[in-house]
């Protein structure tokens, strides 16, 4: 079934064009990733499809059997509605059979509860309230009395993100779900929940995201926007490099040959042809082509710089036995660590751990409640935080990059200019001299960014660096800091990026716990889990019972005691040997399923497995202790 027909879209701002004369299809089952640079039209193509922007030209037909469901990074709420209320305000047939049926519960009126049962029944709301509650806890959400003017930005991301999958899910017809960065303010273990979700859910997906994780799991097509254009790569992240980097070969293999006509067609071209013949006008026609293709700018300035940091000593940064609380919460428990130079630092935990304390601390902004805190004194911090960029509203983007310097050192002694660096984090001529004011959140988030970088620190601290940043953009801040001499802190729930840099994790385990692990993330994650299943394999196999026998003065009575087990007994005791295992690993992977999965009827039903599997364990436990008594 086709969802989306778009043809010849073009749209432009002013002298910006945004795209042009593209065309695409949205079928049922896709699951769509737009890769682009922020300012390239991916919010405004989402907005075209939702009825809110007009192309300049071209046609875009929604199917009108499909419902089109946008989660967008601006929420709209009633602050003083609660989290249950917020969520039941969903315009769909099922959550109103569902706000009908819990005002029948208090109703006296026999036909108004009958049509409510109806209703229930008609429109499959049975589940819906339990699943709601269930995608909620997922995302951290538990207090649904909480009023959403109480909530940081990050939970108010999140209850959206919840209501956006229930009305998904209430929804009985076809629906394109639109999301503009889900993954933003989650955790890892609630991106790595969503992407079970969506991996599992009949849905069809139109998705914008940086995290490369998530898109390789979710997506199995990618649309690239990139000088105006549309184009579409079926299959993963890596496939998507592959024919960008294939197609940017072509183009500069034209470019050559345009270059070398355009040699040539310059000399004639110098000799002032009048343009009265039809062959003159045309051969001047075709030179300004070929001039157009020449000059094409093909750099996408992923240069080898060896840049020229400020010098650190001997002495970095210690922390010495630092403890932080707030209330009865505690965030650091005797915590101490002493940074090294050059060491590339990634900080890892759930929402609330503490993370952006430690950073606070680190810098002085906050105080520990007990330790102390050593900082060389060649040490130059740059911080990365997640506020946003402060400017003068008509302050122009070079006039701002050179109010700290003209020139960016160079370690060979050369340097870049202001609008070299600027060109460098994919800010072209025309945007460079634009009003920071016109800039799309991404790229002020991009200018924010190269600000920091800018100013030449020997120690970076970023704090969720890849939120709103797009893909080309995140590959040029990892290009720099894989070149970065100096020591660098991460914190990020960002997996690709974080196994691209880090080399060392301070992962947030709870209770002021800070594990010391060397390697990336995915090593952290992979050490974890053998240890977690470790334990659980400990916790659900007995341990032989080892019994010594009473010291005698005649040992052969002791050995009375004992007999042989009967053929019947040993045979029952090789069978529940070989059975406890098996439902060992039956009774994990139902685990590791009830955990991943969203269907409440699925979860009914796991419920029903896993207690008949663990039943049966436990009867061959005590068994199987039994015969080692006898024996």
């Amino acid at each position: 079934m086709n969802y989306v027909s778009a043809e010849n879209l073009t749209k432009s701002y002013g002298i910006k064009v945004l795209f042009e004369n593209i065309s695409f299809h949205i079928n049922e089952g896709d699951k769509i990733a737009i890769v682009a640079k922020n300012g390239s039209g991916k919010s405004t193509l989402l907005k075209i499809l939702m009825g809110k922007e007009i192309a300049d030209s071209g046609t875009a037909i929604i199917n009108k059997d499909i419902q089109v469901v946008l989660f967008d990074q601006e929420i709209d709420f009633d602050s003083n509605l609660s989290i249950e209320e917020f969520m039941m305000t969903l315009d769909s047939e099922p959550i109103l059979a569902l706000k009908n049926y819990h005002k029948s519960l208090h109703s006296t009126d026999h036909d108004f509860i009958e049509k409510a049962l109806a209703d229930m029944e008609a429109h499959k709301a049975w589940d819906l309230e339990n699943e709601m509650k269930q995608i909620l806890s997922q995302l951290k959400i538990t207090d649904l009395e909480a009023k959403m003017g109480t909530l940081s930005g990050g939970q108010i991301k999140r209850v959206a993100l919840a209501k956006l999958l229930t009305e998904t899910r209430a929804e009985h017809k076809h629906t394109l779900l639109i999301m503009d960065e889900p993954t933003n303010h989650l955790d890892v273990d609630m991106v790595e929940w969503l992407e079970n979700y969506l991996n599992k859910a009949k849905i069809t997906l139109l998705l914008v995201t940086h995290d490369r994780y998530f898109l390789d799991s979710v997506c199995d097509i990618i649309w690239e926007m990139e000088d105006k254009n549309l184009y579409v790569h079926n299959g993963s992240y890596a496939t998507y490099l592959e024919n960008k980097m294939i197609r940017e070969d072509n183009l500069n293999a034209t470019i050559d040959k345009a270059n070398n006509l355009y040699r040539k067609e310059l000399e004639w071209m110098r000799r002032q042809p009048k343009a009265r013949t039809t062959k003159s006008k045309s051969r001047i026609d075709s030179f300004y082509e070929t001039e157009k293709v020449a000059k094409t700018d093909t750099r996408k300035q992923g240069l080898e710089l060896d840049f020229e940091m400020k010098r650190l000593g001997n002495k970095i940064l210690e922390l010495k036995h630092i403890d932080k609380s707030f209330g009865s919460k505690v965030l650091l428990k005797d915590f101490s660590y002493s940074f090294q130079r050059g060491e590339k630092v990634g900080i890892i935990g759930k929402n609330g751990a503490g993370k952006s304390t430690l950073l606070n601390i680190i810098q002085g902004f906050e105080k520990a409640d007990k330790g102390e805190i050593e900082t060389g004194e060649t040490i130059s911090f740059g911080y990365f935080a997640q506020k946003g960029l402060t400017y003068k509203e008509d302050e122009r983007v070079i006039d701002f990059i050179k109010e700290i310097a003209e020139f960016y050192p160079l370690a060979n002694g050369k340097s870049l200019s202001a609008s070299q660096f600027l060109r460098l984090f994919l800010f072209d001529d025309q945007t460079q001299y634009s009003p920071i004011s016109k800039l799309s959140g991404g790229e002020k988030r991009r200018l924010h960014l190269m600000y920091i970088l800018y100013q030449n620190p020997n120690f970076l601290i970023f704090d969720e660096p890849t939120n709103d940043l797009d893909l080309p953009t995140l590959t040029v801040l990892e290009n720099f800091l894989q070149q970065f001499q100096g020591s660098l802190i991460i914190v990020s729930h960002d997996r690709y990026f974080m196994d691209r840099i880090v080399d060392h994790v301070l992962a947030f385990e709870g209770d002021g716990k800070i594990r010391d692990f060397v390697g990336n993330f995915s090593e952290y994650r992979e050490a974890k889990s053998r240890e977690e299943a470790l334990e659980k394999n400990t916790a659900v196999k007995p341990e032989p019972v080892k019994e010594t026998a009473p010291i005698t003065e005649n040992p052969s009575s002791s050995n009375s005691q004992k007999r042989k087990l009967t053929f019947k007994e040993q045979r029952e005791l090789e069978t529940i040997e070989k059975e406890m295992p098996e439902l060992e690993e039956q009774r994990t992977k139902i685990l590791e399923q009830l955990n991943n999965e969203s269907d409440y009827e699925k979860i009914a039903k796991l419920s029903s497995e896993l207690e008949t599997v663990s039943e049966k364990l436990e009867n061959h436990e005590m068994r199987w202790l039994e015969l080692q008594e006898i024996m």
